[in-house]
């Protein structure tokens, strides 16, 4: 792929040690539902040159347990994979207990985190993902009883700052973690009620950082650029990122995000349409060899086709019948018909994936009531299915 020269970057950040893992350079892909699974895992791992850490879309404990077939599916690794990084949902700490022990004794990964940052209303209406840290005494339950049963493997956790600026959460948090184990954490700069709307709060990050000074922090929230990574480790302190949205029809961020912080200014990808459609038919070919259907697999990938296309000169009824495909013959042939010349547009590295904000917080009645108080977990939290 092309690339551009740019003026050389203030790298900060030492690798990162995650349990007997070492993460170098410091930057991990977020788990995203419906999106890091295998195929794309694999494909930023190879932008990357397998430097970095790459995380599972979200698993929930209670389907693990019981062996839901999709969760199975979602818990397949490459074996080129390393270190194996499962994200676990879940609400009920003896639910969590058994899926992590599950995790260690059958040799499923190396690697769990666990997930208190999903803002989705689905899963806080349960009290579960963004909402739990709320419930202090909870988290605490939760993350007590996954440090214990996953023995050496290490624990993480990804939370967000809480509910909304008037119920904050993350310091408490922090704190719990580093009581109880925790090997490092997370912290998307925003909070539930935002959503992935508005302007990612890395002061927060700075603070969690000097908060909790025992563990690794890892920042995440507006990462667009290499450029950005760099900027948030300096700006905040924090010992690595977490990239999201960024990398949504961009795999080949994770290039340029090891190209800057190991210094190099000369290895950033610009990739040209044609290189961009190449990747996207390798995108479709690998999501249908790991379902292990052609067809389900180019439909699967219909989802990526406007991240992919981001700023590039696809007329609209050209972008609608790409989103239509389900064959990798009529991908191919869409983009073919493309003029596949065109250089990376100007401003295509910027915000990409779901902007929406300043929504209503939807939390289990009562919830707000005591903050300590674990009553209020319905018995249906523990969602029965994974991922997207």
């Amino acid at each position: 792929m092309s690339t551009l020269t740019t003026p050389a970057p203030d790298t900060t950040a030492a690798p990162l040690g995650i349990g007997p893992h070492t993460v170098a350079p410091p930057v991990v892909l977020a788990p995203m539902a419906g999106i890091t699974n295998a195929p794309f895992r694999t494909l930023c791992r190879e932008f990357s040159g397998g430097k970095g850490l790459f995380v599972s879309e979200m698993i929930t404990t209670r389907a693990l347990v019981e062996r839901n077939e999709k969760t199975m599916q979602l818990i397949h690794f490459d074996a080129t994979e390393t270190p194996r990084s499962i994200q676990l949902y879940g609400v009920d700490p003896v639910t969590v207990g058994k899926a992590v022990r599950m995790i260690a004794e059958e040799d499923l990964a190396d690697h769990i985190d666990l997930n208190f940052g999903c803002p989705v209303p689905k899963v806080t209406r349960k009290g579960g993902g963004s909402a739990l840290p709320y419930k202090r005494n909870l988290l605490r339950a939760i993350v007590r009883e996954a440090v214990t049963g996953a023995g050496d493997l290490p624990v993480t956790m990804k939370m967000r700052k809480g509910l909304d600026d008037d119920h904050l959460t993350y310091l408490d948090a922090g704190r719990i973690a580093v009581e109880e184990g925790v090997t490092a954490v997370a912290l998307h700069g925003r909070t539930t009620a935002q959503h992935y709307g508005g302007t990612a709060d890395w002061d927060a990050i700075a603070r969690l950082k000097e908060h909790v000074p025992e563990i690794p922090v890892l920042g995440n929230g507006d990462i667009w650029s290499a450029q950005d990574a760099l900027r948030m480790v300096r700006e905040t302190g924090c010992d690595g990122v977490v990239v999201g949205r960024g990398c949504l029809g961009r795999p080949w961020l994770f290039a340029d995000l090891v190209a800057a912080f190991e210094g190099r200014t000369d290895s950033f990808v610009r990739p040209t349409l044609r290189e961009v459609a190449d990747v996207m038919v390798r995108h479709a070919t690998l999501l249908g060899e790991w379902i292990g259907d052609e067809a389900r697999g180019v439909i699967d990938f219909r989802k990526h086709v406007a991240w992919y296309l981001k700023g590039f000169a696809v007329g609209s009824e050209m972008r609608k019948r790409l989103a239509i495909t389900s064959s990798l013959e009529a991908l191919r042939a869409g983009l073919d018909e493309l003029d596949l010349d065109q250089p990376w547009p100007t401003g295509a590295d910027g915000p990409r994936g779901r902007t929406s904000g300043n929504n209503r917080v939807v939390l289990p009645d009562g919830w707000l009531k005591d903050p300590y108080d674990c009553a209020g977990v319905a018995e249906d939290a523990e969602l029965d299915t994974s991922g997207g």
